[in-house]
């Protein structure tokens, strides 16, 4: 993948309509093709056939914004369940704070 992904968490998903982002989340359910993440709260995910998520653990996603706040799958990592969500919330504001050297802020 080329495109820049910004990560971002459930706040920031209305600034990123049709965009491609990353967002690493805890997986809170699975259901059929969707799985609900919590990542500064709920994001409802439209999995991929390659989606191979567990419920409890960590898992990053990389995936398009839709107008809805869905976000479809384009790709999906497990991440098991040893994850310091606090050090993500540090990185996700980081890269919002200084947007000019992580992805184009769009000014």
């Amino acid at each position: 993948m080329t495109d820049t992904t910004p990560r971002i968490t459930q706040p920031y998903l209305e600034s990123f309509i049709s965009q491609t982002v990353r967002i690493l989340g805890k997986v809170v359910q699975l259901r059929g093709d969707q799985a609900t993440i919590d990542a500064g709260g709920h994001i409802t995910m439209i999995l991929n056939r390659d989606s191979h998520l567990t419920v409890g653990n960590a898992a990053e996603i990389v995936g398009k914004v839709k107008p809805d706040l869905t976000v479809e799958v384009l790709m999906s990592t497990d991440f098991g369940n040893n994850i310091n969500f606090n050090a993500v919330e540090a990185v996700v504001d980081a890269t919002h704070r200084y947007k000019e050297i992580f992805y184009d802020g769009g000014e």
